[in-house]
């Protein structure tokens, strides 16, 4: 398959995501409602999008280390931006609020499912991007590669990833609308996802480092880091489920 890319249109579906990440967001707590007080809520959005801001940035511009140099004027450039870093920098922006204004509850179920559609959707616009985007596969013979105009098929990984989130999505919707944890959709959407990029990057090429890319090993890093939060929330999930036999 010959594609014709469109970067262009990549801005157009990241607002695009942005938008409908945050309609769904809005309408799973008009559903559900939140133990949050406004003012507690809007500090883990504000934290949540500087922190993934700046992450997504930084893991970016690590990644590109081996073409260019970090300094402070490329730091607040556009592009090198990646999803991994925005999530993790997000996550530890909104534990460091959480800690600065004694919220001791886990806030973050309502962003999972949106999250997935978000993220779903600025795949699209990645896709639409072709090489330009570095978001694509290496190159193969399956019959569905995607030539993007250098004559070279190759895996259209931000398809792949569009069918694991949308996939993500429909089972953390069933999930959360059962008894579970406080905070259990989204450690499980953040743990699937960081599980799910450190598997398909094994089919990018970025440059290695001792085997894996940098966003590989930040997600082996970050899977530690959460392995005792999921040993908790297995271990309340049985508790839960007991309570309610």
């Amino acid at each position: 398959m010959t594609f014709t890319p469109h970067p262009g249109l990549h801005p157009i579906f990241e607002a695009l995501a942005y938008t409908v990440g945050y309609a769904v967001y809005r309408r799973s707590r008009d559903r559900s409602g939140d133990f949050l007080p406004d003012d507690h809520r809007w500090l883990v959005i504000a934290s949540a999008s500087i922190g993934a801001l700046l992450g997504s940035r930084l893991l970016g511009l690590l990644e590109e280390i081996p073409f260019s140099q970090i300094t402070w004027r490329n730091l607040l450039l556009p592009g090198g931006k990646t999803i991994v870093g925005g999530l993790l920098g997000g996550w530890i922006a909104v534990e460091i609020a959480k800690r600065v204004k004694s919220i001791h509850s886990r806030t973050g179920d309502l962003f999972a499912v949106p999250l997935c559609i978000g993220i779903a959707i600025g795949r699209i616009g990645c896709f639409l991007a072709g090489l330009a985007d570095d978001t694509f596969g290496i190159p193969t013979s399956v019959p569905w590669g995607v030539d993007f105009g250098d004559g070279i098929p190759r895996h259209p990984t931000q398809f792949y990833e569009i069918l694991f989130l949308t996939l993500l999505a429909l089972a953390l919707h069933r999930y959360d609308r059962r008894p579970h944890p406080e905070g259990a959709t989204f450690r499980l959407f953040l743990a699937a996802y960081l599980a799910w990029r450190l598997a398909i990057d094994f089919i990018k090429p970025q440059p290695l480092h001792y085997g894996l890319n940098l966003i590989q090993w930040a997600c082996i890093g970050s899977l530690f880091a959460l392995a005792p939060s999921i040993v908790e929330l297995l271990q309340s999930q049985e508790s839960t489920a007991r309570s309610f036999q």
